[in-house]
């Protein structure tokens, strides 16, 4: 699941609280707080939806948060609005916080989620038995550094993201360290540095974004994922661990408080119509990852060539 930009910054900056003209149809003038977190694709959507809902009327803070850690605020209704909860990884926590009560689940935002491991294909020459987890294992020297060595390198994305990446090496049994990227944007400039050297790397990446259209590559198959997988040491191939298969793949959903559809039901309506797909958040991802665009410019343009479509978010 993810170039904090400096711009996303200065969004959340100058966009902290925006009072908009009064309308008949806005419930209460308080904010409405859409969190914000650490990937391109997640500024993106969280500004498309703040922006549609300034154009409602409604107030809008926008507030940096921890992508897990949210839903602390999230119960409290501190915080309103998440955009992006990845079934890759953010499921467990999901489903604990709307267990509650306190937290809804607002549908799908419409793109489907990949998290997983990644190698570049040239890395197929050297370790021929891959995408087979088993073989990536095999040839974990191939992937080591001088860090690592003789163990394999697995370059995983920021610990805030979860995952289980640490948890699925130690399970299988695998001749692999995990180090952690400490942002979005390390995480792919390293993968543009090794691909441009054809040096090894194996690391995450997930879809909807630019790099698995931009790179020549595969996901590692691991043992398929089952909820039993993550949730009962016994149904896997080490009966005393658990996360010994690969992540689950589905729907980026949307969360909000409890409250939002009482106290803001007009709001609550354009955020659960809200819908884009992969290839639109890939092609805007890459608009501000690799043109240098600003999230700002990308969110504007989105706005003004789709009115006739998020106009009737809320119909």
């Amino acid at each position: 699941m993810k170039k904090l930009l400096s711009s996303a910054i200065l969004i959340a900056a100058t966009s902290s609280l925006y009072i908009a003209p009064a309308q008949a149809e806005v419930e209460s003038k308080d904010p409405i707080k859409l969190t914000l977190h650490d990937w391109t694709g997640q500024l993106i959507t969280t500004n498309i939806m703040a922006e549609v809902l300034k154009e409602a009327g409604y107030n809008i803070e926008l507030v940096q948060a921890d992508y897990i850690a949210q839903f602390a605020g999230l119960k409290t209704g501190d915080l309103h609005v998440a955009m992006e909860m990845w079934e890759t990884t953010g499921r467990d926590a999901m489903d604990e916080a709307t267990a509650t009560g306190n937290v809804e689940n607002v549908g799908e935002t419409g793109m489907q989620a990949i998290e997983d491991w990644w190698y570049p294909l040239y890395m197929k020459e050297k370790c021929p038995g891959l995408p087979d987890w088993q073989a990536l294992n095999d040839c974990a020297e191939e992937f080591a550094t001088t860090e690592t060595a003789p163990n394999g390198r697995y370059l995983g994305g920021p610990v805030t993201w979860g995952g289980f990446d640490d948890e699925r090496v130690e399970a299988l049994e695998m001749d692999f360290e995990v180090v952690h990227a400490g942002t979005d944007a390390a995480l792919f400039a390293e993968l543009e540095s090794a691909y441009q050297r054809k040096a090894p790397i194996v690391l995450w990446v997930y879809s909807p974004h630019w790099a698995p259209s931009k790179y020549e590559g595969e996901f590692v198959e691991f043992p398929p994922y089952s909820k039993e997988c993550y949730n009962d040491p016994a149904a896997g191939s080490n009966t005393s661990a658990l996360y010994d298969c690969g992540k689950p793949r589905g729907p980026i959903w949307k969360v909000a408080w409890s409250g939002v559809k009482d106290k803001w039901p007009g709001a609550h309506k354009l955020i659960d119509g809200f819908t884009i797909d992969n290839d639109e958040m890939g092609a805007m991802v890459a608009a501000v990852d690799l043109e240098n665009e600003t999230v700002e410019d990308v969110v504007a343009a989105w706005m003004k060539d789709n009115e006739a479509r998020w106009s009737t978010w809320g119909e």
